[in-house]
């Protein structure tokens, strides 16, 4: 135990050390890039770092499983340079049983990142894409709230408000439907509940519409019905669906419900469900990055071909990340279930670096 316990306090100090070197990386990058981009909308360096700050987490928490592995081969390189090693073998400890207290750890960092890093980067993702549409003056096309959808649309006529009971997968196609157009003063101008509508070349064509105006003396009144009424609109189809944004912008424990609200408002939710299970797997894909680093590293180093060592391990820590992001678009698309796309790479990873672990073991 005693041993067990110095490994995972060692790879502990080298993961935050890593960690940390990466941080001050991307922070660097990610300022030069806001600067460039920003520098004539804002004043002072003041707003420019604070997008970095809030861009930061997101890219960090994407390379977890680079940094992950980057220590673990640090931490090995470090124990067969110094003979530790050779002093754990020679006590009786096979490398499998050495490897209790990183693999503990890594599974550790893992369920944290989910459980507490997750919400944080989608809380910082929400705040750094408020602020960009801020400055660059776009708006959220797309909201869910409660049993319906909302969607927002500018023009030259004056916005609109659009409230929708369902919808078709990519939001136009919408049944139930209601809008509330503005004049360009923010008066509220025109009411019209429609059975459906959809969206045609730049314009909504409703069906079974009924159209109150409101700066009448008596909207109700004046009342028309219509079998079929167009309204201009600004946005796409493309524009509607890029409002969900990333899954990554909803915390892991709000995605479930965030699931069911989509489904029920008629969208797809395939992608969110892909990405929920990717997340659950994270500490069983940070686990296998830390068996295959120790499947090329974890020997004496005396001799050998360090190098070309190092170079394997990192090599194949790309591979499985690779055939992890290519499950993932797989299950994105449908081919295969979201739990067998996001928990098939890191369990074959770790089988294959258990593998090679027990082949050095009995040569």
């Amino acid at each position: 135990m005693i041993l067990d316990r110095y490994l995972a306090r060692r790879f502990l100090r080298t993961f935050l050390g890593t960690l940390a070197v990466f941080f001050g990386i991307l922070a660097l990058i990610d300022l030069v890039e806001q600067i460039r981009r920003h520098s004539d909308d804002v004043d002072g360096l003041g707003p420019v770092l604070a997008l970095t700050l809030l861009n930061v987490p997101a890219s960090l928490y994407e390379i977890l499983p680079l940094v992950m592995i980057i220590a673990a081969i640090t931490l090995f390189l470090g124990l067969g340079r110094s003979s530790e090693l050779v002093v754990t073998r020679g006590s009786g400890r096979s490398a499998l049983r050495a490897l209790l207290g990183p693999a503990v750890v890594a599974l550790l960092l893992g369920a944290l990142a989910v459980a507490a890093f997750n919400p944080i980067v989608a809380a910082t993702s929400r705040e750094y894409e408020s602020r960009l549409d801020r400055l660059e003056g776009a708006e959220e096309a797309l909201a869910l709230a409660g049993d319906a959808l909302w969607l927002r649309q500018g023009g030259p006529a004056g916005p609109a408000v659009i409230r929708a009971e369902r919808s078709n997968l990519d939001g136009t196609v919408l049944s139930g439907v209601t809008f509330l157009t503005y004049d360009p003063d923010g008066r509220p101008r025109e009411r019209i509940e429609a059975q459906d509508a959809r969206l045609e070349g730049g314009q909504w064509v409703l069906g079974g519409a009924k159209l109150w105006r409101l700066g009448a003396a008596n909207p109700e009144a004046e009342a028309e019905t219509h079998e079929s009424w167009t309204l201009p609109s600004t946005l796409t189809a493309d524009q509607i669906r890029d409002s969900f944004g990333e899954p990554s912008a909803i915390p892991i424990w709000e995605l479930p419900r965030f699931i069911a609200r989509l489904e029920e408002a008629g969208f797809a939710a395939q992608r969110h469900r892909v990405f929920l299970q990717m997340e659950l797997a994270q500490p069983l894909f940070l686990l296998a990055m830390v068996l295959v680093a120790a499947g090329f590293t974890m020997h004496h180093q005396r001799g050998r071909r360090t190098g070309v060592l190092v170079m394997g391990a990192i090599l194949m820590g790309f591979g499985v990340y690779f055939l992890r992001s290519l499950s993932q678009i797989l299950g994105e698309a449908g081919n295969v279930p979201p739990a067998l796309a996001a928990w098939a790479p890191p369990v074959a990873a770790i089988g294959l670096a258990l593998g090679l672990l027990l082949h050095l073991e009995e040569g």
